[in-house]
């Protein structure tokens, strides 16, 4: 158990990195794009970043599934397989990521998160309103919920969005529905690796627990605005989130070689 403890003014800046990154993460995903390197400027190792920063999401996706239930939006119920092929899909990818580096994924992802921005803005229609459902029961859990969720647990960045794309293109769900049921999937992936990285001892608790009650309160603000803005809101966002994702991990994995090219214009 770690208990590494930052300076006051850093817990502080971090408290509110982590309310903003929940907030934009209970929207359109990608909140991690904010804490991790956060963690890392506050002199956490990227082992204890990316444990960290796990406790931290799981305050934020907590927080927006509790109210998405409350307020009638989610009904776990009918979420039960989802829920469980989840987690299990999360166990699984932390597991492996232990075992094996992600470098595949990185150059993959950036595409991918540029083709979900894409989908968006050029299918304006995508996800108005409630469509013919496409997968039911356990097809959809192993798809939607197990394969986003050992995702989640293997690299993580954009799982959100993932999920939700799930709910729209195979569940038929509108765009705001499909962010509601898209949370309580991220909570459970969450909570399944923070599970093994409390496990290894990586995570620091000090940090992570102040970082956790921010991100509670940016997910609540963000979730009330999924359920009254809806497809408005959200449509946007998720664009912007994929387009800023994908730059970011094209510059952490190609960075020496455009900084390079550019010189030798």
């Amino acid at each position: 158990m770690d208990w590494f403890v930052v300076s006051p003014l850093v817990a502080g800046l971090l408290f509110f990195v982590a309310m903003l990154a929940a907030f934009i993460d209970s929207i359109a995903g990608g909140g991690g794009l904010l804490t991790v390197p956060s963690l890392l400027a506050a002199g956490l190792s990227p082992a204890q970043a990316l444990a960290t920063n796990k406790l931290q999401s799981v305050g934020g996706s907590f927080s927006a599934s509790l109210y998405f239930v409350r307020r009638g939006a989610v009904k776990l119920g009918e979420q039960k397989l989802n829920i469980a092929m989840t987690f299990i899909g999360a166990i699984f990818g932390t597991l492996l990521i232990q075992h094996l580096q992600a470098d595949i994924l990185r150059q993959v992802l950036p595409l991918l998160l540029i083709a979900i921005g894409l989908w968006f803005l050029l299918m304006p229609r995508l996800g108005e309103e409630d469509r013919a459902r496409r997968l039911h029961g356990l097809p959809f859990a192993l798809l939607g919920g197990g394969c986003v969720g050992f995702y989640d647990g293997f690299f993580g960045p954009g799982a959100g969005s993932f999920y939700a794309l799930a709910f729209v293109t195979l569940c038929g769900y509108n765009l705001a529905k499909s962010t509601a049921h898209a949370k309580i999937l991220n909570f459970t992936s969450n909570f399944g690796s923070l599970l093994f990285f409390m496990f290894g001892g990586k995570v620091v608790w000090a940090t992570g627990l102040i970082m956790m009650v921010g991100a509670f309160c940016g997910a609540r603000l963000g979730a009330r605005l999924v359920l009254s803005r809806g497809q408005k809101l959200i449509r946007p966002m998720v664009v912007i989130v994929s387009a800023v994702m994908s730059a970011k991990l094209l510059w952490d994995s190609h960075g020496s070689a455009i900084l390079a090219w550019l010189a030798g214009l």
